[in-house]
């Protein structure tokens, strides 16, 4: 049973995300945005966002860490060192945000020792709240929700991405080749609809650890399983917005077999 520390950070957490989902949609598809140095985009809401969550989760937690891509402000790797950390990732998608594309999400996470054990994540699509974490059950916003239970099969809808690195790029004429394939623009998403059932699995070859910190504990959660095939970056030990690209891939324990047996890894 999740102790009362974690269940007062989860209901605080999801107040917090609940009330940016107004700016949020004001904002979609209007907001000025610009590029920075390592190639990605990022708004005006982006900032504000982050700012306004750990803003009101500060006054509860003083004690916390608060981490985000948007916020950190050394591009030295920042030490994890207390008992319980925030990840955020306040518009995962921001791409898709800026030009109107409906796939993007506040993605939120609560680690306790730097493992995940919850995660919230407001679907702009969808108008919904994903949150849960295990031993704590998975929500679809009212609904209790689980991974598919159905084995793999040529119509299992998998989530990925082209991969940045292109020595990996035979894994998408793998991919095609066994399943139907979507990309949404957002590696949170694809990782939460997992958890949620929405898809049968999905593989990435290119995100950071804010980019499926939240959704990690929501497939656990939900029956599913994540495999990182270039290490665990869990427990997290630094925030470090230099780290290297993150490979997995997830899904219920037969679909991560047969994606493992189709990419060869």
């Amino acid at each position: 049973m999740a102790s009362s520390d974690i269940l007062a950070r989860a209901a605080a957490g999801r107040q917090a995300v609940l009330a940016q989902t107004e700016l949020l949609h004001r904002e979609f598809g209007r907001a000025e945005s610009k590029w920075k140095s390592d190639g990605t985009r990022v708004t005006a809401v982006d900032v504000a966002i982050s700012e306004n969550i750990f803003r009101d989760l500060r006054v509860l937690f003083p004690d916390d860490q608060f981490l985000s891509e948007e916020l950190t402000e050394t591009a030295e790797p920042i030490p994890v060192m207390a008992r319980f950390a925030w990840v955020l990732d306040p518009i995962d998608g921001t791409n898709n945000y800026a030009m109107g594309v409906a796939n993007c999400a506040i993605s939120l996470a609560l680690l306790e020792h730097g493992v995940p054990v919850y995660g919230i994540i407001y679907d702009l699509a969808r108008r919904t709240l994903m949150h849960g974490g295990p031993g704590l059950g998975l929500f679809d916003g009212e609904q209790v929700v689980h991974v598919q239970a159905a084995p793999p099969d040529g119509q299992t809808m998998i989530g990925f991405h082209s991969p940045y690195d292109k020595r990996y790029a035979p894994h998408a004429t793998a991919l095609v080749e066994n399943f139907k394939i979507r990309g949404l623009g957002s590696s949170t998403l694809h990782l939460a609809y997992v958890a949620v059932g929405i898809m049968g699995g999905t593989v990435d070859h290119n995100v950071k650890v804010w980019d499926i910190a939240a959704a990690v504990p929501l497939c656990r959660a939900g029956g599913g399983e994540v495999h990182f095939l270039n290490g665990d970056p869990f427990p997290l030990r630094q925030f470090d917005l230099k780290m290297g690209r993150i490979f997995y891939l997830a899904g219920n324990a037969a679909v991560c077999a047969k994606l493992r047996r189709v990419l060869g890894v």
